[in-house]
């Protein structure tokens, strides 16, 4: 049996990694290489390197996380979606799956997995993906299924956070990394001015009157989240 090939002769699966740490990639290809339906095809740390090996490499599926070297997760997976509407992405990160796994699922992808879950449940979530299935944890899967069915009531309990954007969620994000307004652009691969626009919606939809009070609630929130 050669190297790709699975013990009934089919071809495994080909696995694209997208994360900006790499001994999290290295840890991650090691337990893919341990499977024999499983191998991985690429490495990516930024948006820009995720895409062209995406279209080099036609994995049939990428593991992304939401913070990247430059640019987002989130951002990524609808760039990635627009290109390949048929795409199979799950998405492997340390935020917090009540905040971010409905976003994800909104981009395009069809999971969303905590890095704090158990290392095999990857796996796991690598393969319903792959399948074509949704993989959520089973808090998160009832918390939609609430959502949908239960009417507003949920909706009054959520975060404030939650009602950011995609992009102003990135800012707010970065903000309470301490990052300054020109380290914010060149991350997010946009003008100082742009970050500037998201930083007064945020303050407006957070009901903050300062940038001080902006980035103390934003280190807070980083602080509670990470």
């Amino acid at each position: 049996m050669t190297k790709g090939q699975t013990d009934a002769g089919k071809q495994a699966a080909k696995v694209l990694i997208v994360d900006d740490h790499p001994a999290v990639r290295e840890g991650l290809a090691i337990r893919i290489s341990r499977q024999p339906d499983l191998e991985v095809c690429g490495e990516a740390a930024d948006v820009a390197e995720a895409l062209q090996l995406f279209a080099a490499v036609n994995p049939d599926v990428a593991v992304i996380d939401i913070s990247l070297k430059t640019g987002n997760g989130i951002d990524l997976i609808k760039r990635i979606k627009a290109r390949n509407a048929s795409a199979r992405l799950l998405v492997w990160s340390m935020y917090p799956e009540a905040l971010y796994a409905e976003r994800a699922l909104h981009a395009g992808a069809l999971g969303y997995i905590n890095k704090e879950e158990a290392t095999d449940k990857i796996i796991d979530a690598i393969r319903q993906v792959l399948g074509g299935k949704v993989y959520l944890s089973e808090p998160m899967s009832e918390r939609l299924l609430h959502r949908t069915v239960g009417g507003g009531g949920e909706r009054a309990e959520r975060s404030p956070v939650e009602g950011l954007s995609d992009r102003e969620l990135e800012v707010f994000q970065l903000v309470g990394q301490g990052l300054d307004t020109q380290q914010i652009a060149l991350k997010m691969l946009v003008s100082p001015k742009t970050v500037e626009t998201y930083r007064a919606r945020i303050k407006e939809k957070l009901h903050l009157t300062s940038s001080t009070e902006l980035i103390r609630w934003a280190v807070q929130w980083v602080a509670g989240s990470g």
